[in-house]
């Protein structure tokens, strides 16, 4: 990091060459600027769109390199609450003399601790399908075949409204087969008669004047909401007569994946779930969110609660500020205190500085303290003191520091039981405890397993660049019949498995990992670390069990055990086992 706090170029750079090179699959131009409004790196395809390389702009001020792609009225790095959205489409002239129709989008880039230290700027050559629809006529099937074999959705609809031409790429990003749109009023696609889209759409159409390059949502057949960017515009026939309207949509999943893990802020659709016990979750998120109220999270592991944490702080008034998460399991017991509060010079041998910990990174933001449960008895009394007063002494420090945080708790153990176990303080537990929200496990939500299933998919492959391939109907079977101990997190990694297996454009069951397929039961034992116990001796045969049964393997043993293997070595340093 730089003196100021701000990544350096190369660190910037580097942070975003994934997506730069993701894009470059895409055909998709892209660059970044830092802070300071200096080129850091700019990937192939927008080297190509704009005719210049790399050593040409590398280290200049956007606003000198790329004067005819010009920044909107408000710079996203001045107004990171404003977005491109609005932006005009725009005309360059390529190397090769060829103009295109450019759309921009930018995006800020924050730091972690939610300062806004550069801009990604996305440029989108739409000119090959300009030029195919500038040719289009109502009765030219000709062309219609062509536009069925591009990658961009588009359909068409009659005066009245009602869906007569669904591309290949519609169904890819709606989910539906033409034959079940086709005749139906094109509200279907996104959420009713009064939807945005359908009223720029018709709109269209009633004056002639297309609408350019709106964003939007379309509901899938499953009723997942998908972002996207289109283009409405009137048909006529070859008198001028306006006979039906034409859409150009394109999936915004992709963008909105670029723009959450560059801002890190996330929102409810993110999360996906119809089930009620989901919709229970949703709307207790929606009322606790907007509040100030401390909030624990409790549920198994995989079900999403790093994720929910996100969302309720992105819904809040703290979204600008920062948010820093503390895994309280991975740290060791001897270096918690520190890492968590932070310390004063000379509070140990080797402190030659004071040094801020994660609360006070978190100032004016929010603080998640994943898997609270594993936090030690020792420090459990000073996270009270700062849920009592706001304030806490740093490590070595006589003086207390005042600090302005939300915080939210999450854990895979079931607190109350640690309480009576002694291991969990009765009081702390009462603070954590204001909002208490429990994620349901994914088998417990089995009608939620299609929505997540193509939610998954999509997303995975929206990052690869590559098209979401289909699902057989044995290979769905196999996956809404598995019980999922590892949730939502083991789905994923199943899903993953399958797409990078799958050489053809349909999922089959030998896709899908061996222990899937064959359909082996969740584990009916709960995890150890919630298996009652009346002292500290009966944990500690647990872990003597755990690491004979393992042959003294501590990895495979932590995982027998349900807890994270730094919480099992200090476990066992704790009750002096070799």
């Amino acid at each position: 990091m730089t003196k100021d706090n701000r990544p350096s170029h190369r660190q910037l750079g580097v942070r975003c060459d994934h997506w730069l090179e993701v894009l470059d699959e895409l055909n998709i131009g892209a660059f970044v600027a830092d802070s300071r409004r200096q080129i850091m790196a700019i990937n192939l395809s927008a080297q190509a769109l704009l005719g210049l390389r790399e050593p040409e702009v590398i280290d200049r001020d956007c606003r000198e390199v790329f004067t005819g792609v010009p920044c909107t009225v408000a710079c996203v790095l001045d107004h990171p609450e404003g977005t491109s959205d609005n932006s005009p489409d725009m005309e360059v002239t390529d190397e090769e003399n060829q103009r295109h129709l450019i759309t921009r989008m930018a995006t800020p880039i924050y730091h972690p601790l939610g300062e806004v230290v550069g801009c990604m700027t996305i440029l989108q050559d739409h000119s090959p399908i300009t030029q195919l629809i500038d040719r289009l006529h109502y009765e030219e099937r000709r062309l219609k075949i062509i536009l069925d074999n591009l990658d961009v959705g588009i359909f068409t609809v009659n005066r009245g409204g009602l869906i007569n031409f669904f591309n290949c790429a519609a169904e890819t990003i709606s989910g539906y087969d033409r034959h079940q749109v086709l005749g139906q009023s094109c509200a279907r696609i996104f959420s009713g008669e009064k939807a945005k889209d359908v009223c720029l759409l018709k709109n269209s159409m009633a004056t002639g004047k297309a609408r350019m390059n709106r964003k939007g949502h379309m509901t899938d057949r499953d009723g997942v909401t998908i972002p996207i960017r289109a283009t409405y515009m009137a048909l006529k026939n070859e008198k001028n007569i306006i006979v039906g309207g034409l859409a150009t949509f394109h999936d915004m999943t992709l963008a909105h994946q670029l723009n959450r893990a560059i801002s890190n802020r996330y929102t409810f659709h993110d999360m996906i779930g119809k089930e009620p016990a989901m919709q229970k979750v949703f709307e207790m998120v929606s009322v606790v969110a907007p509040s100030d109220a401390t909030v624990l999270v409790e549920g198994a592991t995989g079900t999403g609660k790093d994720l929910l944490a996100k969302v309720i702080h992105s819904a809040s008034t703290r979204t600008t500020g920062a948010f820093v998460k503390v895994n309280c399991a991975a740290i060791p017991e001897n270096l918690i205190e520190s890492e968590i509060f932070g310390y004063a010079k000379g509070a140990f041998t080797g402190a030659d500085r004071d040094k801020p910990g994660r609360f006070a990174d978190a100032e004016g933001g929010t603080i998640f303290l994943d898997e609270i449960g594993d936090l030690p008895l020792s420090l459990q009394a000073k996270l009270l003191r700062v849920l009592e007063d706001r304030e806490f002494y740093p490590l070595g420090s006589r003086r207390t520091q005042k600090v302005n945080v939300r915080i939210i708790s999450a854990t895979n153990r079931q607190l109350r039981t640690l309480v009576d176990q002694g291991l969990f303080r009765e009081d702390l537990y009462y603070r954590l405890n204001v909002m208490r929200i429990e994620l349901p496990l994914l088998k417990d939500r089995r009608g939620d397993l299609p929505l997540l299933i193509r939610h998954i998919a999509r997303s995975l492959c929206a990052a690869r660049g590559v098209t979401p391939p289909a699902i057989s109907k044995a290979a769905m079977q196999v996956l809404l019949n598995y019980d999922y101990p590892g949730n939502v997190r083991e789905l994923e990694n199943i899903l993953e498995h399958a797409l990078i297996i799958c050489r053809e454009a349909v999922i089959h069951p030998d896709h899908l990992p061996d222990y899937v397929r064959q359909g082996k039961p969740a584990k009916k034992k709960p995890p150890a670390q919630i298996v009652p116990a009346t002292s500290p001796t009966a944990e500690h045969q647990r872990i003597l069990d755990a690491l004979e049964k393992t042959g003294g393997h501590r990895l495979k043993a932590a995982r027998e055990l349900g807890m994270e293997r730094t919480t099992l070595w200090r476990k066992m340093k704790k009750y002096g086992i070799g």
